[in-house]
């Protein structure tokens, strides 16, 4: 049967495959410590119970119809009103678009602004630009970043590639490696990205930067920053990507917001009327009961922002154990989001049965079977299969799944030969 050529050509998801190996090993009783996927087990990370009853709440009301495109007003209005106390951001209800989660307003900014052909810069590794630019038959420039800049692409490394390019893709805290913009690195991109701007004829589409977000509320130390309180000639040319799916552990939930400037979000609206992919409304309406006063956001977050940053920190910790005692591997100091990232520097090395690792991904299925222990290459998020760096999610384990795992791991490398 035939199919176009946007499907034929199609990349599955890495994450998903790996991922599917998982849970048909644990499905025949093995114990594998699942440190690959992006989300949070709910009954470690519940969602807040206000929140719960909230939704409860609605769907015993019968709030069960069609929401409006943009989303409620209450919740634009409540957003609008976070933006502004949270990050000192001015948008209101209209500049705000309501969706199921942030995926649609990511897919929706590439669609509202990339042209086939058009330049569409992004750092690797980071999270599915590589898929959102193919399925905009867009001109990919991917950047490729260095660990020593936390896997953070320098306004040096990017400026080459801006002359005609459309959109940027950034994201802070960084899905897959936890890391995060300085005030210093994201005001040099900025500045950089104004300066474009100023050298493009009217009538010329302007470079964008689509700012993911998402984690904002879960940093660790670190201060997080975004371009439009750096700069405020930024709003012209930013489109945020946020919602509640990690700040209030809420991934089922299904409630993202995207804002920026007002043409593109109504824009951006009117393509999601043709896929439906808006917020159910039972959700919309709790989260906007939860948003109205802010102390139930920042008190949720502090609780389970703390549960997180302790697992991270024990897994940190384990990984610099085996390297001081030797073993090929290290890992960066976590700052914000969900994420470890780790490096396993063993491709190349033996197998005890005299095979070798070949690349990333035979690293990752030998430690799944030989170690008990799942993680994602960075080949997943567009990095080179020879790349020793993977990233780990601790959403998904307790804390004492997390110490017994280390052990494991530490044997199934011991196993290996360089």
């Amino acid at each position: 049967m035939k199919v176009s050529k946007l499907a034929e050509n199609l990349i599955g998801s890495e994450i998903v495959k790996i991922g599917n190996e998982v849970n048909e090993m644990k499905a025949k009783g093995a114990q594998i410590a699942n440190l690959t996927i992006g989300d949070l087990n709910s009954n470690i990370y519940p969602i807040p119970d206000l929140l719960k009853e909230e939704i409860q709440k609605a769907y015993q009301n019968n709030l069960t119809n069609y929401p409006p495109a943009s989303g409620i007003l209450a919740l634009r209005e409540a957003v609008s009103k976070d933006l502004k106390s949270r990050w000192n951001l001015d948008y209101t209800a209209s500049d705000i678009l309501i969706t199921a989660g942030s995926r649609p307003l990511i897919y929706a900014t590439f669609k509202t602004i990339v042209d086939e052909g058009d330049k569409v810069i992004f750092p690797t590794p980071s999270w599915n630009n590589n898929h959102y630019a193919y399925l905009t038959s867009a001109q990919a420039i991917e950047v490729k970043t260095k660990p020593e800049n936390n896997f953070l692409p320098t306004a040096e490394e990017l400026r080459p590639h801006l002359s005609g390019a459309v959109l940027l893709a950034l994201c802070s805290p960084l899905n897959p490696t936890g890391t995060m913009f300085t005030k210093e690195q994201l005001s040099e991109i900025c500045q950089m990205v104004i300066e474009e701007n100023k050298k493009r004829g009217e009538g010329e589409k302007p470079l964008y930067l689509m700012y993911d977000q998402i984690y904002s509320n879960l940093t660790f130390g670190a201060e997080h920053f975004n371009p439009v309180s750096l700069f405020p000639e930024m709003k012209e040319y930013t489109i945020y990507i946020d919602g509640i799916s990690k700040c209030l552990a809420a991934t089922g939930v299904r409630v993202g917001w995207g804002f920026g400037p007002s043409l593109v979000i109504k824009k951006m609206a009117a393509l999601l009327t043709h896929v439906g992919a808006w917020s159910p409304k039972p959700e919309q309406e709790a989260t906007a009961r939860f948003y109205e006063n802010p102390e139930n956001v920042d008190h949720f977050v502090e609780g389970y922002k703390a549960k997180l940053q302790q697992s991270l920190k024990v897994l940190h910790q384990g990984i610099q154990d085996l390297k001081s005692e030797g073993l090929s591997v290290d890992s960066i100091q976590p700052m914000g989001a969900l994420y470890l990232t780790i490096k396993l520097d063993y491709i190349g090395a033996t197998k005890p049965d005299g095979s070798i690792i070949e690349n990333s991904s035979d690293l990752v299925f030998y430690l799944i079977k030989e170690g008990g222990v799942a993680l994602v290459p960075f080949s997943a998020f567009g990095c080179e299969v020879s790349d020793p760096w993977f990233r780990s999610s601790v959403g998904g384990l307790s804390l004492i799944e997390i110490e017994e795992m280390l052990p494991k791991l530490r044997q199934a490398l011991l196993s290996l030969k360089k």
